[in-house]
């Protein structure tokens, strides 16, 4: 009898303190580790830094290696943005952040980017990942070795979309090495990680961190990132006037808590960087096209042509000289406007100069007789020999229009120096390729200044760019006619 009870006590003390441990449990689970690195995007000088280099979780963060390799990819021509990619079963079944992809379907590769970029798409990563390199794997040690080359010291990535899987780490310095490395090598894409909504071709998307960029003067990217192992993570930038600031951050408890953190943070970058820095561009990471390239050649993979495919699966360490394109007949009329009429007079003396003392081979005397130039080009020749007296007004041409009778421009701006100009229209052309390319950058001296032109544009053309850069704040106006 006396055990009997001695038993129920001990089974009614066990019971008893299993329910103290229910009740004043904590709610929460053990809140992930803390770490932050605040950068001046400038140079790369470190403002503060605190557990910067403890191994995390990175969470999404890791999709800015996913969307730097695939902008890298598309620069080499690996790809191509309106590639159509066939979703695997692997990238359909990714759980959530999602953009709801099937297995067997197709979508252009510039929605899956803006997907992984705005939304944080695990779907749309991991398809993005296999479309490049093939598989998960294979993308994943891409990952690594590009990592490894921008310095990224305590990262291990192994898979697109930054779930938490087991040795997949990364730091606080590293993401912000990252983060400078998009802003910096990639400037014509960086506008994709401050859309507040984008197209993703099955459905507009909208951004993972709104609030903070609605809230924070100057803000306008980068990434975040969640996990219940890694917290609320998030690498952001801002400018305000010369002055670029990075911060990472690792271990919010909320998206709230974690934003509060990262303003706090940005602001201490701003009062801490000077006003004004010499800019120190990362150095980008190149590529070994002979230790990387795939050539594949199996059934299942060769392009229904049977041609080869070669796909560049990692990082090049020597860039190779390029051989020399074949020259092509280009109008006549094109080169005449683009060349200094002294410039061909000299050319011409110099040929005839040539021919007088060259001796003749048999080589020579039975080479084909070439056509007599058109009569045009001819009377263009004779005048620019006996060259009449030019007005002082000349422009400019910094490249040679292939427009083919398109001869709508548009302006951005009149500026003191002609430096000034050319350097505006560089920077103008890198942030909107798509919409300038082709086209014809010229610098036109004015009484008030140097205008800066795109010429060589369809009516069309000249008027949706002027629309596209007028949308990112950039003065714009279309000139010529028809």
């Amino acid at each position: 009898m006396i055990s009997r009870l001695g038993h129920a006590a001990h089974s009614g003390l066990v019971l008893f303190i299993l329910l103290l441990l229910l009740v004043f449990a904590p709610s929460k689970g053990v809140p992930a580790p803390y770490a932050a690195m605040v950068m001046d995007a400038r140079t790369g000088e470190v403002l503060h830094s605190r557990n910067a280099d403890t191994r995390l979780h990175p969470a999404s963060l890791t999709k800015m290696m996913t969307l730097y390799i695939a902008f890298q990819a598309v620069q080499r021509g690996e790809i191509g943005l309106d590639t159509e990619v066939t979703i695997s079963s692997l990238a359909a079944s990714e759980p959530p952040s999602k953009l709801g992809l099937r297995a067997g379907q197709k979508i252009r590769l510039r929605y899956l980017l803006r997907a992984a970029a705005v939304k944080s798409a695990n779907d749309a990563a991991t398809a993005i990942g296999e479309a490049i390199s093939g598989s998960e794997e294979a993308f994943a040690t891409r990952m690594n070795r590009t990592a490894a080359a921008m310095g990224m010291r305590n990262t291990t990535f192994r898979n697109a979309h930054g779930l938490t899987q087991r040795g997949h780490m990364s730091t606080a310095r590293d993401m912000s090495i990252l983060g400078r490395h998009v802003i910096y090598d990639f400037p014509q894409y960086y506008n994709l990680f401050s859309r507040r909504t984008a197209d993703a071709g099955v459905r507009t998307v909208r951004h993972t961190n709104t609030r903070w960029l609605n809230s924070y003067e100057g803000g306008d990217g980068i990434k975040t990132g969640y996990t219940r192992a890694a917290g609320f993570n998030l690498t952001a930038s801002a400018q305000r006037g010369q002055e670029r600031i990075i911060a990472t951050m690792f271990g919010g408890s909320s998206t709230a808590a974690r934003n509060r953190r990262v303003t706090e943070l940005m602001d201490m970058g701003f009062s801490r960087a000077p006003s004004r820095a010499t800019i120190r561009r990362p150095q980008p990471p190149g590529a070994s096209i002979a230790q990387e390239a795939e050539i594949i050649s199996s059934n299942n993979s060769r392009p229904a042509n049977g041609s080869k495919t070669i796909r560049v699966t990692g990082i090049i360490s020597r860039s190779l000289r390029p051989v020399a394109r074949p020259e092509q007949a280009a109008p006549a009329e094109e080169l005449l406007l683009a060349v200094d009429t002294n410039v061909i007079a000299v050319a011409l003396a110099e040929a005839v100069e040539t021919a007088a003392v060259a001796p003749s081979t048999p080589a020579l005397e039975q080479s084909v007789v070439p056509q007599a130039r058109p009569s045009k080009v001819l009377a263009q020749i004779t005048q620019a020999a006996n060259p009449q007296p030019q007005p002082d007004v000349q422009e400019i041409v910094t490249r040679i229009s292939t427009s083919g009778g398109r001869h709508w421009g548009i302006n951005v701006g009149r500026y003191n120096t002609r430096y000034e100009a050319e350097r505006v229209l560089l920077k103008v052309a890198l942030n909107e390729m798509s919409s300038l390319d082709g086209s014809l950058r010229r610098v036109v001296p004015r009484s008030g200044g140097f205008d800066a032109n795109f010429m060589g544009l369809s009516r069309e053309g000249a008027d949706l760019a002027c629309r596209r850069l007028q949308a990112r704040g950039t003065s714009c106006f279309m000139i010529g006619t028809e």
